[in-house]
């Protein structure tokens, strides 16, 4: 039994398909623990054992297997805080689009993981109710704003979770954490019942420790859903199937080189991807080198996007519909004081400089200017998936940092998204996949990013690596 914190999917479902462990065995070993581990922060909610029984069929293709969900995804009838005060006391009456087919195919929904709050943040810090601390190395930050998810998965709490990927939300900490992280073509997983941050990057994505039990879970999740506009027409299928251990014949893969030469990235990070490429190419893949100019205006036309997009999302929080409200009878004291009380810093922030760059005599200088440099990011993804199959790039410039290192200097605390913020511009899907560790045992991830719903061609090139290295079988000693 004490060895079921690290098992696969996979192993734990032949467990319980031989009989050597029931469902609710599985499951009082799991609740039982995420107690254990509850110094670490990275939930905000174990619900208790008869509850999640009552929801669970114990039947389908995720028939017991626990997972936990980050806390801006609505679960029925359960808190969704997105880890702020001014959700402090809602509770949602539906389920979100992935929650309802998790529940179909049998998924044990264990709890609410802790998050940036409004997932606004790239290490976990900014939760109105505490920081969570990364498995490898406790003083340190797991990444963000996925940060509970990525670090239940890491240290055993739960076998997978979802997060939310807006600029790299969950390939960074899956980085740091040394897991697996999914960011799906935009529109491949329903946002219906995602909390809004920004509506044209935000998607659902996965966190497991292998890259089967992540395309498994991504099977359940993906597809298309009349309740979300955006959602693509693209049916449910099983993206395991074509996980054999080979590439795809012909594969062609290309390093960005501005990726791999720009100043910033830590050497270490850089030596393990490169390990990774000659890996890749020794399997079979034909290593091209691709230069993407764009790559360098790609946080700054995040920052501006997202900022926009979050100052309009975040406005329907005043306390008149839902969550605290100030005490206040004067109707503009209300608002004013409920979003003063509601909000941390980091979300005000962001939404301050969402209305500046929408204002009147601003929004032409940078709104309009970073939507024209999304579309030149958009098109250069797309010339070069006329060359090579898939890309390559680090997935973050420096191993997990302290806590606290970035609380003055919030600029190098933005550049954190410098190699994920662009696929969530483009819309394409990208793959967080463990590659390494640092000297002082941080993990090191590398991005393997298709065009447009290639996320079946991703998943057979992680797996293939993962064949024939060992750094997914790997966790940190708790």
């Amino acid at each position: 039994m004490n060895n079921l914190a690290f098992k696969t999917i996979k192993e734990l479902k032949a467990l319980v398909d031989s009989g050597a462990i029931s469902h609710q065995e599985l499951l009082k070993f799991f609740t039982d623990n995420a107690k254990k581990h509850e110094d670490l922060g990275a939930y905000l909610e174990i619900f208790d054992e008869p509850s999640i029984t009552k929801e669970c069929t114990f039947s389908g293709t995720l028939a017991g297997i626990p997972g936990l969900i980050k806390d801006n995804i609505a679960q029925k009838n359960r808190k969704m805080t997105c880890a702020s005060k001014i959700l402090e006391t809602f509770v949602t009456n539906y389920d979100a689009t992935a929650i309802a087919r998790l529940k179909q195919e049998g998924a044990a929904l264990l709890g609410r993981a802790n998050m940036d709050e409004f997932a606004m943040g790239s290490s976990g810090e900014t939760s109105a109710f505490f920081k969570t601390k990364n498995p490898w190395n406790k003083a340190c930050v797991p990444g963000g704003s996925s940060s509970g998810s990525a670090a239940a998965v890491a240290a055993g709490i739960v076998p997978w979770a979802l997060g939310s990927d807006t600029g790299g939300s969950v390939r960074q900490p899956a980085a740091m954490c040394g897991i697996v992280g999914l960011k799906p073509t935009y529109g491949h997983v329903s946002r219906f019942g995602l909390t809004a941050y920004g509506s044209s990057l935000d998607q659902i994505g996965v966190l497991t420790r292998c890259v089967y039990d992540n395309a498994l879970v991504f099977s359940v999740i993906a597809g298309k859903d009349a309740k979300d506009a955006s959602s693509l027409s693209v049916q449910q299928q099983d993206y395991t199937k074509n996980l054999t251990g080979k590439l795809k014949q012909n594969l062609k893969i290309g390093v960005v080189q501005e990726a791999l030469d720009g100043q910033g990235l830590d050497h270490e990070i850089k030596k393990s991807v490169e390990q990774a490429i000659k890996e890749l190419e020794k399997l079979g893949a034909t290593i091209v080198p691709i230069s993407m100019k764009t790559l360098q205006y790609g946080a700054a036309a995040y920052f501006i996007i997202s900022r926009a997009e979050a100052a309009s999302n975040l406005a329907r929080f005043d306390g008149v519909r839902y969550g605290i409200r100030d005490k206040e009878r004067d109707l503009n004291e209300m608002y004013k004081n409920t979003r003063h009380d509601g909000f941390g810093s980091e979300v005000k922030a962001r939404i301050l400089v969402g209305n500046y760059v929408l204002s009147v005599g601003h929004a032409g200088e940078f709104y309009d200017n970073a939507k024209r440099v999304r579309r030149a990011i958009r098109k250069e993804f797309n010339d070069a998936f006329e060359t090579v199959d898939l890309l390559i790039m680090p997935s973050h410039s420096v191993p997990a940092f302290k806590v606290g290192t970035y609380d003055n200097d919030k600029l190098a605390m933005d550049l954190q998204d410098y190699f994920t913020a662009p696929m969530n511009l483009a819309g394409v899907p990208s793959l967080s996949i463990p590659v390494g560790f640092t000297h002082d045992k941080k993990p090191i991830g590398m991005q393997i990013i298709g065009a447009h719903l290639a996320e079946e061609l991703i998943y057979q090139t992680a797996y293939a690596y993962e064949q024939v290295t060992s750094w997914h079988t790997m966790h940190p000693e708790l």
